[in-house]
């Protein structure tokens, strides 16, 4: 039976170690502060937002946000993001996606400072994980690779798999699974055969948004298994992309849905947040 991966406990003693880091700060007059701006009515958006302002409120970071109508020019969102990169106590934006379809999310993620890019989607910090330089590292793959080090998974010469190849969870991760010397393999939609390849993996990591798609016969026994996606079923109950029965019983490792990797995505954010804010204040 597999260790179940507790995602709530390690973000919870990533938040303590932060709050003593924030308390520091505050020592030296500096408050780490974090701007959301979210544009349009999208409701999973607003549930993600009331996450990340609990979680500042709980480390002691400073919170903000900025609600823009369905009907925002990307001119009038620019013109924000510009607004922020100059004010001095702002020291993390993040824009929430989805953005309402007429709006170009890649040049609003291009137009925010680098430095404040707490999401790590700025070309400049993608380029910097794909150098292995110091960076903002995506907070879903930073999770992953926290929850990694708290259980001792050491990924060097091991067959990792990523089903899934998302600019926010699986790019992001081949890079951070490669730094730590791992060999990395990405299934998609157009794999030939998903099944025989996560066969072979020492690790699989699935984000890809299909309720139980991962059943025992595509793992080996004792793979550590990071199920990203979270799904709600018709009866209201939230599923993974695993089937957590009989994967966990095969798994050495697993992350249950809820409870596994989500916890941890908004506990680096508020890491991203408070590294900024010593970033832009040393």
């Amino acid at each position: 039976m597999a260790v179940i991966v507790d995602g709530k406990e390690v973000a919870k003693k990533t938040r303590e170690g932060l709050k003593k880091d924030v308390e520091e700060l505050k020592q030296k007059g500096i408050t780490p502060k974090l701007t959301v701006i979210m544009v349009g009515d999208n409701q999973a958006s607003k549930v993600y937002i009331k996450q990340k302002s609990k979680a500042c409120n709980d480390v002691g970071v400073e919170y903000e946000e900025y609600f823009l109508g369905t009907e925002t020019t990307q001119k009038e969102l620019l013109d924000l993001i510009d607004k922020l990169n100059h004010d001095k106590s702002v020291n993390g934006i993040l824009l929430q996606s989805p953005l309402p379809a007429h709006l170009d999310i890649n040049e609003a993620f291009r137009a925010i400072d680098y430095r404040k890019d707490v999401d790590g989607f700025h070309p400049m910090n993608v380029g910097k994980l794909v150098l292995g330089q110091d960076t903002f590292v995506s907070c879903t793959p930073y999770g992953i690779m926290r929850l990694f080090e708290e259980y001792k998974i050491d990924l060097c010469g091991k067959n990792v798999v990523i089903i899934g190849r998302s600019n926010i969870v699986g790019k992001p991760l081949v890079q951070c699974c490669l730094n730590n010397n791992a060999t990395v393999t990405v299934c998609h939609s157009k794999t030939k055969d998903v099944k025989e390849v996560a066969k072979n993996a020492d690790v699989v990591v699935v984000a890809i948004g299909k309720p139980n798609f991962v059943k025992s016969d595509m793992i080996k026994e004792n793979a550590v298994v990071i199920d990203v996606g979270i799904n709600r079923l018709d009866t209201g109950k939230l599923v993974g992309d695993v089937d957590f029965e009989t994967v966990s019983k095969k798994a050495s490792y697993i992350t249950p849905v809820p409870g596994g990797v989500g916890p941890m995505t908004v506990a680096m954010l508020m890491n991203n947040v408070v590294k900024a804010a010593k970033q832009q204040n040393k």
